[in-house]
């Protein structure tokens, strides 16, 4: 095993109440390929910045290799600084290192270098931000939500990217697909301890359930054991003697540790509150166009929404996914076609930007419009400190300003309101950002549940793949031109599909070659032949039904030689022998009679 080249070991950091690291651990080797996984607010994004020198720890050893270069990919990069997106990623360089590699990553992640990095959108940050990281190839890599707002064709590009570096990982992302394809170590941080494991994302649920359950049980036995001895000091004979003073330090050290022990956090407790049915019929969409001066966002587009649907919507950021949504819902105008909604709709709507939270606004006062205390749930009265411990929320919380709020907590309390209004349509413009992983399980059970119609945004691949019943995708992803295409099922489906149809559009392509080349042997081969076959040709044609009736009288004698039942129990191997000759036989008499039927259509060409 190589020698460490960070470590961080019994670090502890309280920020008043419950502490929020309490003797966590990380350590990290050359080459390895660490997902730091836990439930939003576990310490993840804190115990990443201590590893990166942002954070002191109250107590606790950290060990950085003298030798070791670090980047930290941040959540939320401060630009104010620089006047260039250039300038922000050079100044990621170290003295010796290529200014080449920046340009590279700016260009691959299409990032302009002479933007100014304080206009950025989220996207256009993000990919900034990884140009930066990315270019100096250090020592070692953290990334926070590497793939927040990236598009799936710049999540796919940053997987090889990042399965190619020579740089160590530490990463924490809700994607599970890419946490899957690029981790192979494990650190769950949980109720302030970090627990490793040396296998990938893919194996954590199944280790993650064992350990939890494994923890129950011991708490039970302790329970019991306490029961025990409280029974023994109560009623024993020798306790009504004599204090047995050591056994009864013991008790007081168990009934510590059981008062002590903090569950697993719990998990997100909810159902969305469904309107009566929509029509059959939700929306129709028929050739309808989007043009946003010379660019054309939409081409004549038509689909049909039944009740019941769940749609997906693919493509690189700026493809018009969201204008294709707003068109599709009646938000936007087309510019031709039309868009007919259907009858009974109740449509509740998450937005990316989040734009519908106000950040002076209370979790009380937006969760219930500012109508007092309570929230009608279900056709249920519920009191709203009440709805929000289902949604992990403390009750002192109600009064908190939502500004105060980390991302997953802003995307649970959109959640939890939206989940609050009746509804028979979902519109999901990237739901997943800042969920973490049991809340994304929870949505997904919403999403695929639903017995109204969905339609969401999503780049987050394996959501799409346990979610959508079809999903609509640029028709050329990588340089989209306003044509859309539906696909049946989730996006390993999609790219199946064109897979597909690209290899079927190949074989057509090699078809017309090979028609074109027959077409003109044909008008070729009279003039050669001068309307006579060759004498190889005259030979074969003539020799081929001998060969061809020798051929049928062995495959008759082995048929009927393996016809009998007692040849496989008497002689197995002889009997798989006598199989695969029999296959060769049958393949060499087809290609003969396909060679037969060719010479005797070219000679009545000849003749005729």
């Amino acid at each position: 095993m190589a020698p460490p080249i960070l470590k961080l070991d019994d670090i502890h950091l309280s920020f008043g109440g419950t502490p929020l690291l309490s003797g966590a651990g990380l350590q990290v080797e050359p080459g390895d390929r660490i997902c730091l996984v836990g439930r939003n607010g576990s310490g993840k994004s804190t115990l990443l910045k201590i590893a990166a020198g942002l954070v002191e720890p109250q107590s606790g050893e950290i060990f950085r290799h003298p030798s070791v270069t670090i980047r930290y990919l941040e959540q939320a990069p401060d630009f104010s600084t620089y006047a260039t997106v250039e300038d922000y990623v050079a100044e990621g360089l170290a003295p010796g290192d290529a200014h080449y590699r920046a340009d590279y990553m700016m260009e691959h992640l299409g990032v302009d270098p002479k933007a100014d990095p304080k206009t950025l959108s989220g996207g256009e940050a993000r990919r900034a931000a990884l140009a930066r990281v990315l270019a100096p190839e250090p020592d070692i890599l953290l990334l926070d939500e590497p793939t927040n707002h990236l598009d799936l064709n710049t999540i796919e590009w940053l997987e090889g990217e990042l399965a190619a570096t020579r740089s160590a990982l530490v990463l924490i992302s809700h994607d599970r697909r890419f946490l899957e394809n690029i981790s192979t170590a494990t650190v769950w941080l949980d109720r302030g301890t970090a627990r490793r494991m040396d296998q990938g994302f893919a194996a954590f649920e199944e280790w993650r359930d064992k350990v939890l359950e494994e923890e129950e049980a011991e708490q039970y036995k302790l329970a019991r054991a306490i029961v025990r001895e409280e029974h023994w000091l109560r009623y024993g004979v020798t306790a009504r003697r004599k204090r047995n003073m050591r056994r009864l330090g013991e008790l007081h050290d168990m009934r510590a540790r059981h008062r002590g022990h903090r569950g697993p956090q719990g998990t997100v407790n909810a159902t969305v509150t469904e309107a009566r049915d929509s029509g059959k019929l939700v929306i129709e969409a028929e050739d309808i166009t989007k043009s946003f001066g010379e660019r054309q966002i939409v081409k004549p587009f038509s689909l049909r929404v039944a009740r019941g649907d769940r749609i997906g919507l693919v493509g690189p950021n700026g493809a018009g996914k969201t204008t294709l949504l707003k068109l599709l819902t009646g938000e936007l105008a087309p510019d031709s076609g039309f868009v007919r909604l259907g009858v009974n709709l109740e449509i509740a709507v998450i937005d990316q930007k989040r734009e519908d939270l106000d950040p002076d606004d209370t979790l009380s006062h937006y969760l219930t419009d500012g109508r007092g205390d309570t929230l009608l749930v279900n056709g249920e009265q519920r009191h709203v400190t009440g709805y929000m411990k289902d949604f992990l929320f403390q009750p002192e919380q109600a009064r908190t300003p939502i500004r105060n709020l980390s991302g997953g907590e802003r995307a649970r309390l959109m959640l939890a309101r939206i989940l609050a209004k009746p509804s028979n349509l979902l519109i999901l413009d990237e739901p997943t950002n800042d969920l973490d992983i049991e809340t994304l399980d929870l949505l997904q059970e919403i999403v695929a549940g639903f017995k109204g119609s969905v339609i969401l945004v999503s780049h987050d691949r394996d959501f799409l793949d346990r979610t959508v019943t079809s999903t609509i995708a640029p028709a050329n992803p990588l340089a989209p031109d306003g044509a859309w295409l539906e696909y049946a099922g989730g996006y390993s489906d999609m790219l199946a599909q064109r897979k597909g149809a690209a290899a079927e559009a190949k074989a057509q392509e090699k078809r017309e070659k090979q028609a074109a080349q027959d077409e003109k042997g044909s008008a070729e081969r009279p003039a050669k032949n001068k309307g006579k076959l060759s004498f190889k040709q005259k030979f074969a044609l003539e020799n081929l039904p001998k060969e061809m009736e020798k051929l049928e009288a062995q495959i008759a004698t082995l048929e009927e030689k393996m016809a009998d039942p007692a040849f496989f129990q008497r002689d197995p191997e002889g009997f798989n022998k006598a199989a695969g000759k029999l296959e060769g036989l049958r393949a060499d008499l087809a290609a003969k009679e396909e060679e037969w039927l060719e010479l005797e259509v070219l000679r009545e060409e000849l003749e005729g």
